[in-house]
């Protein structure tokens, strides 16, 4: 049986690991690089870096805000924790550990932002694989699009942390 993944903050520890990180080219529009994330995760209040571990690896990495400013103006963002700049190493694509960390994303978000009701977040229209990969671990779509993205209109969708009512 695989080691669950583990969430931890992004320190000096982990940052070489995360920063060396990457994704196929073709996942880069999408993704980004993660020094920019963690450089934005410096002057960005209530974000958090994370790294993603399988056993002992830095497999990904994730930041999340607790304010879903880009979405401000989307009915679900009140009450929502932003996830961003999600991708697993590729690497280590294809091996089941995109929904594990999805899984273990959802359990860190939860108990450490007990007042959130939903996870929020964008994926390009482009990006098929990680709309399929969101839908399976339970992502709902909002119904809208947003246009802010530099890479092209991108689906909102959004993860309930509790109980919900559809």
């Amino acid at each position: 049986m695989n080691p669950p993944i583990r969430v931890l903050s992004v320190d000096e520890t982990l940052r070489a690991a995360v920063l060396a990180l990457d994704v196929h080219p073709d996942q880069r529009p999408f993704v980004g690089y993660t020094r920019d994330s963690l450089a934005d995760v410096a002057v960005c209040p209530g974000s958090e870096a994370l790294a993603l571990l399988h056993g002992d690896a830095v497999v990904g990495y994730v930041r999340i805000d607790r304010r879903a400013s880009a979405l401000a103006d989307h009915p679900l963002a009140p009450g929502a924790v932003a996830l961003r700049s999600f991708l697993i190493d590729a690497s280590r694509q294809g091996q089941g550990l995109g929904r594990a960390a999805l899984e273990a994303i959802h359990a860190y978000v939860a108990g450490r932002h007990p007042d959130r009701e939903r996870i929020l977040l964008t994926v390009n229209v482009r990006n098929e694989a990680a709309l399929r990969a969101y839908r399976r671990a339970g992502y709902r779509d909002s119904g809208g699009l947003y246009h802010g993205g530099s890479a092209g209109p991108q689906y909102v969708l959004w993860y309930p942390l509790g109980p919900s009512i559809d």
